[in-house]
């Protein structure tokens, strides 16, 4: 995060992440600015890379969710690096976790059904190079799902 967000950057990012769609008049109503001065820092946050994107979030209970966990064969960068690039070209993988422990990657999908889930599994997972082995677990009730990413501390 950084250094220089003010009060009222880290008030106004906590907004953003709650409902992006509020308008810089509401926005400014919350944060004690006019919408002028919200439409600039939400631009500087734009630029500066803070803020990637801005998107519409589906409720994850229409999707089915499965959390892979995934062991390469072996430790190499280049390795890493295929399997990255593989699986990231997969539109179902919803995130991708390099962790440390007994497993390489978390990777977690996002498909229509079991269906879905068996043929994605076949052509991302068990073809990805490097693949020693993998496991899958899936969620039965996601019970807390966010996108929201702190900016300080509590």
């Amino acid at each position: 995060m950084p250094a220089n967000l003010d009060e009222i950057d880290h008030h106004l990012l906590d907004l953003l992440q709650q409902d992006s769609g509020r308008t810089l008049a509401e926005l400014g109503d919350l944060v004690g600015l006019s919408p002028s001065a919200v439409q600039r820092r939400v631009e500087r946050y734009r630029a500066s890379g803070l803020v990637r994107r801005e998107v519409a979030v589906v409720d994850p209970s229409a999707a089915l969710l499965a959390v892979c966990l995934v062991t390469l064969d072996h430790e190499s960068p280049e390795e890493h690096a295929r399997f990255r690039e593989w699986v990231l070209a997969a539109p179902e993988v919803q995130q991708l976790y390099n962790v440390s422990g007994d497993h390489d990657y978390v990777v977690v999908l996002a498909t229509t059904g079991m269906p879905h889930h068996r043929r994605v599994a076949d052509r991302v997972l068990k073809s990805a190079p490097g693949l020693r082995r993998y496991s899958t677990m899936f969620v039965l009730d996601p019970v807390r799902t966010s996108l929201t990413v702190p900016t300080r501390d509590a």
